[in-house]
C-alpha cells in the first residue's frame, strides 16, 4: 500500500467504487459498486488494470489531487471533460485518455456536462481495505471504501504502485456514445399484476424525468401517474435487485440502483435489464427516460451483445499518437474472461 495522491479538494461527491459487494443481500447488505459499469470497465482497461480494480466515482464536480508518489498513470472516463494538470506539459488531457503524472503535479478532474458520474482509474488500482470482499463505498452504513465515506480534503489515497513505466499513452478510439435518446429496456414484473392495464400502457408509452431527489440509492421519476389495482400499493416485503422499479402510493416510479435497500414493500412494475443499467447510471437530474418492454430471453441476448461491444471498444484502444490497431498491453492486463483468447478472433 503506497500513498499516491493527497486530496486538495474532494469535489461534490467522490467515492471509491469497484464492481460491488455481491453475495450478502440475503443478510441486508446492499451491493453498492459503480453506477456506470461500462465507464468503470473502460477506465480500468485504459490503464491496464484488472476489471474489478477500485476507481474513484466522481459526481457533480471533480476532485483536485496532488501526486505524492514518484509517478502515477491515470485515466478519466465519463461523458466529456478531462484532466487539468497544473504546470504540466499538457494542460488538459481529455476524457478517455491516459496520462503519466510525476511527484508534485496537481491534477483537477473537470467533468463534462453530459454524464451523471465519471470514473478516475489509476494504474494498479486504488488500494483501500477489503470489506466483505469489496472495496466499494456504502456511505449510508459508513463502510467500505475510504472509511465508509466520500473523499475529504487532506485524505491520502493509496495504490499498489509508487512508480509507473514511461510508455506511449493510449486512448479510446472514439468518444463514448451515452445513448441518452435510447429507451431504457425493462422486463415487466414481478408485480405488474398489481397495476391496471392502462397503467402499464402509460408506463411504456409515457416520458419520465429524473428529479433532483435522486442519488445512488435510486432515481425518483416525474411523469404519468401509474394506478394500482384497487388502490393497493403495499405488498409483503420481498427482494430488491438493481433496476427494480417500485411504485409507491405517490403513483410515481422509483428506479432502485446500486445503493438500494435489499427488500421493499411496494409493488415493482418492471425491472431494468442488466445491459441498460449503465445507460441509466449516466443519466442525472433533468434527463428524460422512456421505457421499452422486452422478454427475459431478449434481455439475455442483449446482455451478451453489450458485453461483446465493450470488448470491441477495449480492443480498439489505440496509442495517443494516432496509430491504429489493438492495444495488446491493455488486453493482456485486462481480465475480461478466464482462459486464453485470440485478440483477433
Amino acid at each position: 500500500m503506497t500513498p499516491v495522491f493527497k486530496v486538495i479538494a474532494p469535489g461534490f461527491l467522490t467515492t471509491v467504487q469497484d464492481e460491488g459487494r455481491r453475495g450478502f443481500q440475503h443478510v441486508g447488505v446492499p451491493v453498492a459498486g459503480a453506477l456506470d459499469r461500462d465507464g468503470f470497465t473502460l477506465a480500468n482497461a485504459l490503464v491496464g488494470n484488472r476489471q474489478n480494480s477500485a476507481c474513484l466515482e466522481v459526481m457533480g464536480s471533480g476532485p483536485e489531487l496532488e501526486v505524492v508518489c514518484d509517478s502515477a498513470r491515470i485515466a478519466l472516463v465519463g461523458g466529456g471533460g478531462g484532466l487539468e494538470i497544473k504546470g504540466g506539459e499538457q494542460p488538459l488531457v481529455p476524457s478517455g485518455q491516459t496520462v503519466r503524472l510525476t511527484k508534485g503535479e496537481i491534477v483537477r478532474v473537470k467533468l463534462g456536462g453530459d454524464a451523471f458520474c465519471s470514473y478516475l482509474a489509476i494504474e494498479g488500482g486504488f488500494d483501500v481495505p477489503l470489506c466483505l470482499n469489496s472495496r466499494s463505498t456504502y456511505t449510508r452504513a459508513a463502510f467500505g471504501g475510504l472509511e465508509g465515506r466520500q473523499l475529504q480534503g487532506g485524505d491520502i489515497l493509496n495504490s499498489s504502485k509508487d512508480d509507473v513505466a514511461v510508455r506511449e499513452e493510449v486512448a479510446l478510439s472514439e468518444p463514448r456514445d451515452l445513448r441518452f435518446g435510447q429507451p431504457i429496456r425493462v422486463v415487466l414484473g414481478p408485480q405488474d399484476d398489481f397495476f391496471t392495464e392502462a397503467a402499464i400502457q402509460e408506463f411504456l408509452s409515457g416520458t419520465y424525468t429524473i428529479t433532483a431527489a435522486s442519488d445512488r440509492m435510486g432515481f425518483r421519476l416525474d411523469g404519468p401517474l401509474l394506478e394500482h389495482k384497487g388502490g393497493n400499493y403495499n405488498i409483503v416485503s420481498d427482494g430488491i435487485v438493481g433496476g427494480s422499479i417500485q411504485v409507491p402510493g405517490s403513483k410515481l416510479p422509483i428506479i432502485l440502483l446500486a445503493d438500494a435497500q435489499t427488500a421493499g414493500g411496494y409493488p415493482k412494475i418492471a425491472t431494468v435489464i442488466s445491459a441498460d443499467l449503465p445507460l441509466l447510471g449516466v443519466r442525472g437530474s433533468g434527463r428524460s427516460i422512456r421505457f421499452e418492454a422486452v422478454s427475459r430471453e431478449e434481455a439475455e441476448t442483449i446482455r451478451r451483445a453489450e458485453h461483446k461491444r465493450i470488448q470491441d471498444v477495449i480492443q480498439a484502444i489505440r496509442p495517443v499518437g494516432g496509430a491504429q490497431g489493438i492495444n495488446l498491453e491493455a488486453l493482456y492486463n485486462h481480465n475480461l474472461i478466464d482462459g486464453v483468447v485470440d485478440a483477433y478472433a
